[in-house]
């Protein structure tokens, strides 16, 4: 079944405006069904996480749904789903956890890439450098903006205790062969860390599937609130002691989970699981999750193959997502005209595609394009055909003006 766009910015309040959104690679658009579920949250009667009163049980059984909800979304263990501020934050607290553990020292090795938000770089790189391991870096080619698995082997080693490596690259939509990857790395003996932030919006997470022995995402880039989620091999987690609280309870996840939750986004995060399985058909979420993924890519990649046909017609301009298999994200630049005014020519005309390295610093100096980087548009289920002609006509009065 083909997606019904019209039905899915239906529930989009912003769309209303007439803005065309390609900035969702940087935080989708909030569903009103999102913004209900937190706000229904903060204005029910609500305590901390207990048995007794409603208001306890309600706070319970809000951070169990959200743990079911993300489980279910990367088909892992509900008590292995741990929440935090963001990605970033949790990413930073497992990186010092991991290295304090797993007794990293000098002689060990760290590999990271140049395919990686820094997100999912710096956080190892500074735990790395702290107990004196060695960092490592696996090179994305700047000609096809491909992490060929081969990069990776090639600096892998029985000294190397873990390979932090994207799920898709936020800047140019590369997604690595990340089996293949967490195989070689599972062969020395490494443990693998997949950020799933980017991948997370696009196409359906099996967490064993890509080898991963510890995944983070993002809920915002899926319609949810600012927040960030991880999950981890239960073995693995059990293993892990994180700096916590005394009197804070030592079971997993929770032990990873500093302070009181946010009841009201865990509820948002929920909601915005629903709302895409609700794209598809099956008789359990899991299923209509992979039923949605299925029908939403189809959607975005034939978004995406209409901007590129207009874009390439463009004189001067590059478009960097050039990988054989990436999601539907466009980064390009003009010769002789600053990504900067680009962005603010299309947002004169109510079009939201915005000009960065976007925190992806290695790679946006390894495709040679600095601080600076490029424009970036990003497709989502609510794109529509008309916008991207909207996108392509905009980026052409820029350029000849």
């Amino acid at each position: 079944m083909p997606l019904d766009v019209d039905a899915v910015r239906a529930q989009f309040p912003s769309l209303a405006g007439g803005t065309a959104f390609f900035d969702g690679p940087g935080g989708s658009q909030t569903p009103a069904v999102v913004a209900a579920a937190v706000a229904s949250t903060l204005t029910s009667p609500l305590s901390n996480r207990g048995t007794v009163t409603d208001s306890e049980r309600r706070a319970e059984e809000t951070v169990r749904a959200a743990r079911s909800a993300l489980g279910d979304l990367l088909a892992v263990d509900p008590a292995t789903v741990i929440f935090g501020r963001s990605m970033t934050a949790l990413t930073m607290d497992l990186a010092r956890t991991l290295a304090r553990c797993q007794g990293w020292g000098p002689g060990d090795e760290v590999v990271v890439t140049s395919l990686d938000h820094d997100g999912n770089i710096r956080p190892w790189v500074t735990a790395a450098l702290a107990v004196g391991a060695t960092v490592r870096w696996a090179e994305v080619d700047p000609a096809t903006g491909e992490l060929p698995v081969e990069a990776v082997t090639a600096v892998l080693s029985d000294r190397t205790r873990l390979v932090a490596v994207t799920g898709a690259a936020n800047l140019i939509g590369t997604r690595p062969d990340l089996p293949a990857i967490s195989a070689a790395a599972h062969e020395v003996g490494a443990l693998v860390h997949v950020d799933a932030v980017h991948l997370a919006a696009h196409d359906r997470i099996d967490t064993a599937a890509l080898g991963a022995d510890l995944l983070s995402c993002s809920p915002y880039k899926f319609f949810g609130p600012h927040l960030g989620v991880q999950t981890g091999r239960a073995e693995l987690l059990e293993r892990l002691r994180p700096d916590k609280l005394l009197p804070s309870t030592d079971a997993v996840p929770e032990r990873f989970e500093l302070g009181t939750l946010p009841y009201e986004l865990l509820a948002g995060a929920t909601a915005a699981v629903d709302l895409i399985a609700s794209l598809g058909e099956g008789s359990t979420r899991p299923e209509r999750l992979t039923s949605a993924f299925t029908v939403i890519e189809e959607h975005e990649d034939g978004m995406r193959r209409r901007a590129e046909e207009g874009l390439s017609a463009i004189p001067g301009l590059t478009l960097w997502s050039r990988a054989q298999r990436r999601t539907p994200t466009l980064l390009f630049t003009v010769d002789g005209v600053d990504p900067a005014a680009i962005h603010r020519h299309l947002a004169s005309l109510d079009v939201n595609a915005p000009a960065s390295h976007f925190y992806a610093w290695e790679l946006s100096h390894r495709l040679g394009l600095g601080a600076a980087g490029g424009v970036r548009a990003g497709m989502a289920p609510y794109t529509t055909a008309r916008e991207v002609d909207r996108l392509v006509d905009g980026v052409a009065q820029a350029v000849s003006a």
